[in-house]
């Protein structure tokens, strides 16, 4: 069976979701056939779906902190964009990002970059932390990064599900099926082959397939160095929970750890060390050990009320973890002029998915971003081997 059409997108979490939705109400695109591909009707191993859906500034690149700029300015206007039910639960708790001496020039050096971006962070002492957060140790912190508005935390498979339903009234198709094959010529791609043989001729294609947006490309004769990296998020419940700590901002340890409240519960969890990366195997597997060796001794040092937890629940996601910088490929293939990628975010993909989503409509609408330029973020240096490396990696 074959199939036409003018654009197709590969993956359906939030970034191709946003996609999707950016380009169905882009006067640039109107009238086009868009296909939105999904292999997983349930969602079940989709990183949007896991993600513990934190909203932040505080990068040490300015795309980055513009991004998630831009989706805090969606989030805020939900309603107007999405209809007046649209809500995606956002917890403007904050972040604070917490330093050692080893750590505190890096940590001052981002904060400069995100002053500059017009950021809202705060830079706090010692002595302003015991005051601010009395439940926090500050034992060897030599300084911290608070975010007091434009940050905290929101329910991804919501604001997905919603750009979805939007989009698909608008006239998006939504099919679910697994794309097997890419077809291209030199300097284009042609199409796309599905497991059931269909094939979709595509004018233009875009790969926003998360942890899976490598072995997509490699279809196409494409390098693209994003695999999936396994993280957990652990639940515990804390005995004694001062009421304070339930107001908490999302802390982030100088050792990695982090934590944030979750109702009654707290989630928390940390990314292994480089060499050490989990198996990125099935996700129903969890490495209980991970959190009483790794999480739990340095939560438990920063947060003596922590000292007393148990795990409730835990799960495990993918980060689309870009090998070469840990930072998104957002843009045209420079040889394949119709090929358009929006993956690799490493981790931040939940929060910077729908400007990253409006990035690729214009692109393909208008040819060029009107409102972020992220052409640092694009391919090019992919291809260059040229990192551009995030530094603020969670």
């Amino acid at each position: 069976m074959q199939q036409t059409s003018d654009i197709v997108i590969v993956g359906a979490g939030i970034v191709g979701s946003a996609t999707a939705y950016f380009l169905s109400r882009h006067p640039g695109c109107a009238g086009q056939r868009i296909v939105l591909l999904e292999r997983d009707r349930t969602f079940a191993e989709a990183s949007t779906a896991r993600s513990a859906g934190g909203l932040r500034q505080q990068f040490s690149t300015p795309e980055n902190i513009a991004l998630s700029q831009a989706t805090l300015a969606m989030i805020r206007s939900a309603r107007d964009l999405l209809g007046a039910d649209a809500d995606v639960a956002f917890r403007e708790q904050g972040y604070l990002v917490l330093a050692s001496d080893a750590g505190a020039d890096i940590l001052r050096e981002n904060h400069a970059v995100q002053s500059a971006a017009g950021a809202p962070i705060s830079l706090l002492a010692p002595g302003d932390l015991v005051r601010t957060f009395p439940w926090l140790s500050v034992d060897g912190l030599a300084v911290a990064a608070h975010g007091v508005t434009g940050e905290g935390w929101f329910d991804p498979p919501s604001f997905a599900g919603l750009m979805r339903k939007s989009a698909r009234a608008a006239g998006v198709e939504l099919v679910y099926a697994d794309v097997t094959g890419i077809s291209r010529d030199a300097g284009r791609i042609l199409g796309v082959t599905l497991a059931d043989g269909t094939t979709i001729a595509a004018g233009s294609l875009v790969i926003a397939a998360g942890a899976w947006s490598g072995s997509l490309a490699a279809l196409a004769g494409v390098p693209l160095p994003i695999e999936p990296r396994k993280r957990f998020i652990y639940v515990i419940d804390c005995r004694d929970t001062p009421e304070a700590l339930r107001a908490a901002p999302l802390t982030v340890d100088p050792s990695g750890v982090w934590f944030r409240p979750e109702g009654r519960f707290f989630i928390c969890g940390r990314s292994p060390e480089e060499g050490a990366e989990p198996p990125a195997g099935n996700l129903s597997d969890i490495d209980h050990a991970f959190f009483e060796t790794e999480v739990w001794p340095q939560l438990a040092a920063r947060v003596p009320a922590f000292e007393s937890v148990r795990v409730v629940n835990a799960w495990a996601g993918y980060y689309d973890y870009n090998t070469l910088d840990q930072n998104a490929v957002i843009g045209a293939h420079p040889q394949l002029s119709n090929l358009f990628m929006a993956t690799g975010f490493s981790g931040h993909g939940a929060q910077q998915g729908p400007a990253a989503g409006r990035a690729i409509a214009e692109l393909i609408c208008d040819g060029r971003f009107t409102s972020i330029d992220l052409a640092r973020l694009g391919y090019g240096r992919i291809a260059e081997n040229r990192p551009l490396c995030e530094r603020n990696v969670i």
